[in-house]
């Protein structure tokens, strides 16, 4: 699986131990950036293009970084094809995928701290969409308002 991640410098120091993490793990990881801390950056310059990657299946799923996570699920979702929500806690990080289809994971660097992120990403990235007739009725709900 390959694991698209980005951040700005409200999650760099979060991004970097997640992709350290999921390398041993064994994932492929291509990196959106930010590569430096540079307080002046802006997270659409990073979460957008991991986020059109996505969209287009260049990579499996996504993970996004900023400081509250907020402001990279805002960007993210703004891309065809994405459905990217801020995750805090293990339930939604699986059910999300598993009932809505969810391909994107945002964070927030300045909130959680590793071991909560690995936990939701360990669940994000091992949840498995469902596809059941309603759920399948409800993304195709969603991705009319897309067109």
């Amino acid at each position: 699986m390959t694991i698209g991640i980005a951040t700005d410098h409200g999650g760099i120091e979060l991004k970097q131990q997640l992709q350290e993490y999921l390398e041993k793990q064994g994932y492929t990881i291509k990196d959106f950036g930010a590569y430096s801390y540079d307080a002046k950056d802006d997270f659409p310059d990073y979460v957008v293009p991991l986020a059109r990657a996505v969209g287009a299946g260049e990579v499996d799923r996504g993970i996004a970084c900023c400081g509250s996570g907020v402001g990279a699920s805002i960007a993210a979702n703004k891309i065809k094809n994405v459905r990217a929500c801020l995750i805090n806690e293990s339930y939604s990080a699986a059910q999300g995928v598993e009932h809505d289809d969810m391909n994107m994971i945002c964070l927030g660097g300045r909130v959680i701290g590793i071991a909560l992120a690995q936990t939701l990403v360990d669940s994000f990235l091992g949840a498995t969409y469902q596809g059941l007739e309603r759920q399948l009725r409800r993304m195709g709900k969603i991705a009319d308002l897309e067109k």
